[in-house]
């Protein structure tokens, strides 16, 4: 467990440079909410734009994630509280008026980085709602 990174991974760092390359600038690893112990992977404060990256196994992803093997409640208990907690972090997010995008870890950064900024100028196509899945 130690040595999984808590940022600045492959898969963020892939889609941190698809973002600048559309020209975007950002916060990184930022509370976009004072009061909230939650930490959002980009931050577009002036927009009100928060970006979370969800890994496939930690978040639940319905097309990657597979059983664990040993100690299989403990694990099912544990993703299940992830994506109960990020339901939560976005409905709280949306309340105090940011827009949430939620990326998988496996979806093209490029892809994930044109819904990022269709989010942050406000345009339709930025509707947080991952690729062809359902929320966590």
């Amino acid at each position: 467990m130690r040595g999984n990174k808590g940022r600045d991974t492959r898969p963020e760092m892939a889609l941190r440079s698809a973002v600048h390359a559309l020209g975007l600038r950002y916060r990184v690893g930022v509370r976009p909410l004072p009061g909230l112990r939650r930490t959002a992977d980009l931050v577009f404060p002036r927009a009100r734009v928060a970006v979370f990256l969800d890994g496939c196994f930690w978040h639940g992803c319905p097309e990657h994630c597979r059983p664990a093997s040993r100690n299989a409640a403990f694990w099912e208990a544990k993703i299940a509280g992830n994506a109960a907690r990020d339901a939560d972090t976005d409905a709280r997010l949306r309340e105090a008026g940011w827009h949430v995008v939620r990326v998988w870890e496996h979806e093209p950064p490029a892809e994930a980085a044109r819904r990022v900024r269709a989010a942050v100028r406000g345009e339709a196509g930025g509707t947080g709602q991952r690729s062809a899945m359902r929320e966590p």
